[in-house]
């Protein structure tokens, strides 16, 4: 039923000016698998859109001006892009730069640190004059650390941020255009989470042989064990460390287990080595942070899990003495990775302390979490998502519905529909993240669901004639997309509404397009309306956005 073919290439260039959404569009509208080589940057598509914009450049009323490596220029932000990243202008020029942690209105100074003819981009090196919502970083690790890269600027300037890229890819790469009559109607402002710290159910902390330090502390170094580190990593550095003791993002209690670790796993007596990625000699790799609530009480439960590069338990002995006595900890477990990669997930378990398994309750369900499987990592806003999703699916109730869950991971919204659904069939290519859908199921007496493993990049033609066809779609692909093949398939499968669901605005509004208007180089005709776009707040100070779009069959 899913015949192996080519995954489709998302060509995916970044040429930051208004003019660069459009670009998108006709980029990611070359269907042609992408080689590596291609995903690099060094593609014909790409000299082509770089040749295209130095041309709008130079059409500008400022003299022509192309940045040389090295050198130091004056920089305007005008607005937070791809990644978070500020598009700034060359100030006097038309020319356009992309900086990390630069904020709209910020005027600064910046080193070129590569040019690609149609954009450069820049290291910030001083700031001359601030942005316009500032605010003071609660967090003293936020200019270090890639988590929280938009901490300094107001919640309200972010939101607004946020909202408007949302709708300007959806206005230039999705081809809706203002001409569209209830266009705005369509565009729904965005949903902000009440809750802008401690939200994170998950976090995943790294273990290694030297601190990271910037530039302005490397006379703090020390050695030995002292300068061990267990924290995030540097942003673009997959072996370097940035210590970390305490983390706005997630929970008290997981604050309080990571302040017990740091406090004693560096002690010579206990030889806890750190793993280091390019000798691959050491051994604690990962401590994983999971919260989640009893079902009965509504207490917080947290799952601690070491991930090291062997089985020693009587090496974390020391350790989970010390966390299991925060009452909290609930779980303590083990998983083992002895390959040379640094991935938290293990060839094998062990259950150190506790069980090994916690619970979290999701618009009233309740789901086991274990050590590896995917949650929603915001509990809290996932309510309003998934609320959002049942008020766009308009279930009849009546239980007379089929709905086809496309990339249904565990299963959590197949099942919060599946209540007022004929059937739910589910769709995922993870095969331990099927397995927990169907244990989710089974906890919450669901029997109206049946979930199926299968790479969705890869269906044949004969995906479909294993399930009736669907009242309605739901599909939350991840941040690449959906497949040619599969919008090929809903095109003809032609369900009377789909609900979309995209953690990547760019793709979710090339996707759209497709949808709704077709794909002129494979014939396919569209035949959907968008009735509306919704944005979703999930992760505070972070340049991350979820949508929710509801489609139906025109």
């Amino acid at each position: 039923m899913l015949a192996a073919t080519p995954a489709h290439g998302l060509r995916y260039v970044v040429v930051p000016t208004r003019s660069w959404l459009h670009r998108f569009r006709c980029c990611s509208s070359s269907l042609a698998p992408l080689s590596p080589s291609e995903f690099s940057g060094g593609n014909k598509a790409q000299k082509k859109l770089n040749d295209e914009n130095n041309t709008n450049v130079s059409n500008e009323k400022t003299a022509p001006y192309y940045p040389k490596r090295g050198e130091t220029v004056e920089l305007v932000c005008e607005s937070l892009g791809f990644k978070g990243k500020g598009i700034c202008k060359v100030d006097g020029t038309g020319y356009v730069v992309m900086c990390d942690r630069a904020l709209p209105g910020e005027r600064f100074l910046g080193r070129v640190t590569r040019r690609k003819g149609s954009y450069a981009e820049v290291t910030k090196m001083k700031t001359i004059s601030p942005h316009k919502d500032l605010v003071e970083a609660p967090c003293e690790y936020a200019s270090y650390c890639g988590g929280c890269k938009t901490q300094n600027l107001s919640y309200e300037a972010q939101l607004r941020a946020k909202e408007e890229q949302v709708h300007e890819l959806i206005r230039h790469v999705g081809r809706f255009s203002d001409n569209n009559p209830g266009l705005e109607i369509v565009l729904k402002p965005i949903v902000a989470c009440d809750i802008q710290f401690h939200y994170r159910n998950k976090m995943e902390f790294s273990f290694g042989p030297q601190r990271w330090l910037p530039i302005e502390m490397l006379n703090e170094r020390q050695d030995g064990p002292k300068n061990f580190a267990l924290g995030l990593h540097a942003p673009g550095f997959f072996d370097k460390v940035l210590n970390v003791d305490k983390c706005l993002l997630q929970s008290e209690p997981g604050n309080l287990v990571l302040a017990a670790v740091q406090d004693c796993w560096r002690d010579p007596e206990l030889s806890l080595s750190p793993y280091d990625c390019r000798s691959h000699v050491g051994f604690l790799k990962h401590l994983m942070l999971r919260t989640g609530r009893n079902v009965e009480t509504g207490s917080l439960e947290l799952m601690v899990n070491f991930v090291t590069s062997s089985y020693k338990p009587e090496l974390l002995k020391p350790l989970v003495d010390r966390i299991s006595s925060i009452p909290q900890v609930v779980s303590i477990m083990n998983n083992v990775n002895s390959s040379v990669g640094n991935t938290s997930v293990g060839e094998k378990e062990y259950t150190l302390y506790g069980k090994d398994t916690i619970t979290e309750v999701l618009r009233g369900l309740t789901f086991q979490i274990s050590a590896n499987s995917f949650f929603q990592t915001n509990t809290h806003q996932a309510e309003v998502l998934y609320k959002l999703i049942e008020e766009s699916a308009g279930l009849k109730g009546d239980g007379s519905e089929v709905v086809l869950d496309l990339f249904c991971g565990t299963g959590t919204i197949g099942l919060t529909l599946a209540r007022r659904a004929k059937h739910v069939y589910g769709y995922e290519v993870v095969p331990q993240a099927i397995t927990d859908a169907h244990k989710n199921a089974q906890i919450n007496g669901i029997e109206n669901a049946t979930f199926i493993q299968g790479d969705l990049n890869k269906i044949g033609e004969d995906f479909g004639n294993n399930f009736p066809k669907p009242d309605i779609v739901i599909s939350d692909p991840n941040r690449p997309g959906m497949h040619m093949k599969l919008i090929k398939f809903l095109l003809k499968l032609k369900s009377p509404r789909i609900i979309y669901v995209s953690c990547n605005p760019a793709t979710c509004a090339r996707d759209l397009d497709y949808l709704c208007h077709g794909v002129e180089e494979k014939n396919l005709k569209g035949c959907y309306k968008l009735m509306s776009v919704q944005p979703v707040d999930m992760f505070p100070h972070t340049p991350h956005i979820e949508c929710v779009c509801l489609l139906e069959l025109a």
